[in-house]
This record gives C-alpha cells, sequence and structure tokens, in this order.
C-alpha cells in the first residue's frame, strides 16, 4: 500500500540558488536533520545517479552506529533543473517515490514542494510518519534560514 506525504516551505532566493543547494547531495546534511547524505554512483547529476542517506542519531559516525538509524539509497528517475528532481527509495526499509519541486514565486521567492509515496502498511505509516513529517519540517527550516541573504 502506497502512502503519500507532502510538505512545503517559501526559501528566500531564486529558483536556480534552491536547486544548487537541493542538487548538491552532500551539502544536504547541512540542513537535513541527522543525515549525512553520499552519491554512490560515478555520476553525480542527472538521471541514473544513485544516492545514500543515514539518518540517525549518531549520524556523523556512520557507519560505525549503522544499527541506530535507517540508511535510505535512492536512484534518480526524472531531473529537470531547476524544476524537479524525482527518486525511487530502493532500500531495505525504505522503499517508495520522492519529489522534490521548486516553483517560483517571485525573483526572491522559491516554493520548495517536498512529496514522498511510501510503499508501507497502514500500521507502519503511522509510526514512522510523526517522525517523518517532523524530521522534513524541521529540515525544510533549516534550509529556507540557509539560503536567506546576509544582512
Amino acid at each position: 500500500m502506497t502512502h503519500n506525504i507532502k510538505l512545503s516551505v517559501n526559501l528566500p532566493c531564486d529558483r536556480v540558488r534552491a536547486w544548487e543547494a537541493i542538487a548538491d547531495w552532500e551539502g544536504q546534511g547541512r540542513w537535513m536533520l541527522q543525515s549525512k547524505v553520499w552519491v554512490t554512483s560515478e555520476i553525480r547529476e542527472g538521471v541514473g545517479t544513485t544516492i545514500a542517506a543515514f539518518t540517525g542519531p549518531f549520524y556523523k559516525r556512520y557507519p560505525l552506529f549503522s544499527k541506530l538509524g535507517l540508511l535510505d539509497t535512492m536512484i534518480v528517475t526524472s531531473w529537470q533543473p531547476p524544476a524537479r528532481c524525482d527518486v525511487m527509495h530502493t532500500g531495505k526499509y525504505l522503499r517508495g517515490a520522492g519529489t522534490f519541486e521548486l516553483v517560483e514565486i517571485s525573483r526572491n521567492t522559491t516554493r520548495f514542494n517536498w512529496s514522498e509515496d511510501i510503499d508501507c502498511s497502514r500500521l507502519q505509516f503511522l509510526v514512522i510518519f510523526p517522525f517523518l513529517w517532523i524530521g522534513v519540517r524541521i529540515s525544510l527550516a533549516r534550509l529556507s534560514t540557509s539560503l536567506r541573504p546576509p544582512e
């Protein structure tokens, strides 16, 4: 069974700058809550790029404490800079599809729409939903803060 989660945030920058921050896979660790992200393929962008993300309390010490978190492996299935990136989650525990979509609101504001279609039972989704929602909400707020223009 597939369950959907959608969250959005307005980012204080143009769409190109937002895309550069989001498509910097290793850089995502600066704004994604308790996560370390890395590219696992020779190609670094575009369809076919493979990525791994470990999320957990000791993410900086991965793989030493790998049992205390979740390893999420993904493959990019659609690449439309600076507007959209789709991934397929291919991990042992997390499966489904994810989408990053950027919509330009004005010259200095871009809406970032994050959505996930998670393949799991209803009970599993009810257990993980609160943690996923809070984690993504905090991560999107951190991304927005990191993209504020200098004062």
